[in-house]
């Protein structure tokens, strides 16, 4: 039995796979006792804790933290002389034009930065000693200014780390309690700045997210749980609780990437190897690509202006979930997000005191919704409440129907939706119309054939339990471990031995990973890939390279291999020198893969299925159109049936709409295909 949970902003998601059985549960996120939620989804689920072999968790809890500026109080310790390199950081911004810019609040002031003497060059030389008394009275002063947690990162670290080492020696001597982060146990990379960054990110998240996975861990040990506990990684994979514990940095995305990695197991069971997945949650919204049946993997990523320097997973986030606050703005336009009414209050229609318009008001005062059958019916709906919310805070200050302006909310978020997605596709040089769009969270079978057709995707893909989908991707999750180390070299000049060298260090790295981890060596691998660019370029391609030592031969084809590549990705190659930057290795350990239960064919009349009609507001049209109601677990594989209509489940609900035609795959997926002239 393996059961995987997913703490959301609005709902926490929890899947039961056992023998090939699937049993979905929501309950309602509680964002104060993070523990609780989990553990009432347990019991909803009647999931049976002694028999449960594997425990899969994604949590927001540290993304939260950075998004709330509500982590730890950080210290940093560098090398002397590099005091501010933390407080500079880069001198490029995303904003040029505006005056009134500032950056965003950095998670350390600069009181608490403190220098130790001691220096190494780039190759990992010592320069300078690593001063032991300097380092003992920093610790010293680390105690009297209350710091809850230490970010120790010092100049070419990611070459020879032995002064933090040496620092952690200190830090423990006299600071015991402290909890301690060391730049080069999470990156082995240059780059100052991104690696202290992605330090002080880890340390201030570390004491929140250890409190939790602990008081988590103990409390499912009470009630008899002895299985596997593992938590979702931002670059695809699992992680320990253990693991976890010791390097939260890498639980930032941990939500989100659920639903990535079940999108690229569906899209080999289904035999659509290239999806753009959109996660529709009750607070964001979330969108991916899946090529050739794989995830796609960023080296860096960015978060309210904070860069963390580590492999995760290529995720676009928007504000454009269900609880999404439809606001004007100075200019008198409807807007719709980023702000969300989350869990608590919740939309207006929850009747819980929410004042606020949302999507999830729009979708019901429009038709999209049945007041009596949200979550199964867990939650009834009140439209009174939706209409007076959208008529006093928008309706009447824009002079404009409620109905109309229920239909702008959804539109706009629509828009949005379309808007990350080309970012992520377009902009990467990928075209929509190669993929299926594959939606799923809460809300995303409201607007999937909406923002399918508006980007030219011929088909709208709504996976089973998709409510639920992030959860059900961490049960197809194999434990992970990340390890990379510089070494830029031009690579005509490359001296093979070396490389080869530094990658059995990082493969005996990876190994010892997951030997801690429990796996024996037949359920071990290792994918080794390197990043290169043009001498003089900034940015990387990252490439695949052999499981065997690397020999002249291997490079030269490298080199090949990078040219074709940046063409692809950029439009052109140059005849600059290509350089190697970066070696990388991902250790996996592999874990039994769960197969997902098909469903059995349909028969009978489809009118068996059929539940009622209901009036869905048409914009375009100015008037409402009848749409049939049918109910999804009552169509097997194989049922066909054509548009309008809207299909229902307890936890979601998905639209075919004029023109659109749906069909019933062999795993209950929805497939629809779209009239591009409807």
């Amino acid at each position: 039995m393996r059961i995987a949970v997913d703490v959301g902003g609005t709902f926490t998601d929890v899947i039961v796979l056992d023998e090939h059985r699937l049993r979905l549960e929501k309950v309602e996120t509680t964002p104060h006792t993070p523990t609780d939620g989990v553990l009432r989804g347990f019991a909803k689920a009647q999931a049976a804790l002694e028999a449960i072999d594997y425990f899969v968790h994604g949590t927001t809890l540290g993304l939260n933290a950075l998004l709330t500026r509500s982590g730890a109080r950080v210290a940093i310790i560098t090398t002397r002389g590099f005091r501010d390199t933390y407080e500079l950081g880069r001198t490029a911004r995303d904003v040029m034009y505006d005056l009134t810019y500032h950056k965003p609040a950095s998670l350390v002031p600069r009181s608490l930065v403190f220098e130790v003497l001691e220096r190494l060059d780039f190759q990992g030389n010592v320069l300078t000693p690593f001063d032991y008394e300097a380092a003992a009275a920093v610790a010293q002063r680390l105690r009297k200014q209350a710091v809850e947690a230490v970010a120790v990162c010092f100049l070419h670290s990611y070459a020879n780390p032995a002064h933090e080492l040496a620092m952690a020696e200190v830090l423990a001597q006299h600071c015991p309690d402290i909890p301690v982060t060391l730049s080069h146990q999470l990156s082995r990379e240059y780059r100052e700045y991104e690696r202290t960054s992605t330090t002080v990110i880890d340390a201030a998240i570390k004491p929140l997210v250890r409190g939790y996975l602990e008081q988590l861990d103990q409390s499912l040990k009470d009630q008899g749980f002895g299985g596997h506990f593992l938590l979702t990684r931002s670059g695809g994979g699992a992680m320990t609780v253990s693991a976890a514990q010791h390097q939260p940095v890498h639980l930032v995305l941990s939500g989100p990437a659920g639903g990535v990695i079940g999108a690229s197991a569906l899209s080999e069971l289904i035999g659509q190897p290239n999806l753009i997945s959109l996660d529709m949650g009750g607070t964001s919204l979330d969108a991916s690509l899946i090529v050739n049946s794989r995830t796609r993997v960023n080296t860096e990523a960015e978060f309210e202006g904070l860069p963390i320097s580590l492999p995760i997973l290529d995720i676009k986030t928007i504000g454009a979930g269900g609880g999404s606050i439809g606001w004007i703005d100075e200019g008198g336009h409807l807007q719709v997000g980023p702000h969300s009414a989350g869990a608590l209050p919740g939309p207006a229609c929850y009747a819980k005191g929410g004042q606020a318009p949302t999507f999830t008001d729009a979708a019901l005062l429009v038709g999209y919704l049945d007041p009596n059958n949200f979550l199964g019916g867990a939650i009834p709906l009140d439209a009174d409440q939706a209409q007076q919310a959208v008529r006093s805070a928008l309706a009447d200050r824009l002079g404009m129907p409620v109905s109309q302006v229920a239909a702008g909310i959804v539109r706009i978020s629509e828009a949005k939706i379309s808007g990350a997605i080309r970012e992520i596709s377009i902009e990467q040089g990928f075209h929509p119309k190669d993929f299926a769009l594959l939606a799923f969270g809460g809300g995303g079978g409201l607007v999937a054939t909406s923002v399918a057709r508006e980007l030219g995707i011929p088909m709208a893909i709504i996976p089973p339990g998709p409510a639920n989908f992030s959860a059900l991707g961490m049960l197809m999750v194999d434990v992970v471990h990340d390890f990379s180390q510089t070494y830029v070299t031009e690579l005509a000049e490359v001296d093979v031995a070396s490389v080869n060298r530094l990658y059995a260090d990082l493969v005996r790295r990876g190994q010892a990973a997951l030997q801690a981890d429990g796996f024996e060596p037949q359920e071990r691998r290792v994918v080794r890939s390197a990043e290169l660019r043009y001498q003089g370029q900034e940015h990387t391609v990252n490439l695949p390279l052999p499981e065997h030592d690397l020999s002249a031969a291997d490079l030269s084809a490298l080199a090949d291999a990078f040219n074709r590549a940046h063409a692809e990705q950029y439009g052109h190659r140059m005849d600059d020198p290509v350089e190697l930057v970066t070696l990388r290795l991902r250790a996996v350990g592999l874990l039994p893969r769960p197969s997902l239960p098909t469903v059995a064919a349909h028969t009978g009349p489809l009118e068996a299925a059929h539940k009622g009609h209901r009036t869905v507001y048409q914009p375009t049209l100015g008037r409402p159109l009848d749409y049939a109601v049918y109910d999804r677990l009552r169509l097997g594989a194989g049922a066909e049936l054509a548009g309008p209509a809207i299909v229902e489940e307890p936890t979601s609900t998905s639209l075919i709409h004029p023109g659109d035609s749906l069909r019933v795959g062999e795993y209950g997926e929805l497939r629809i295909t779209l009239d591009s002239d409807a």
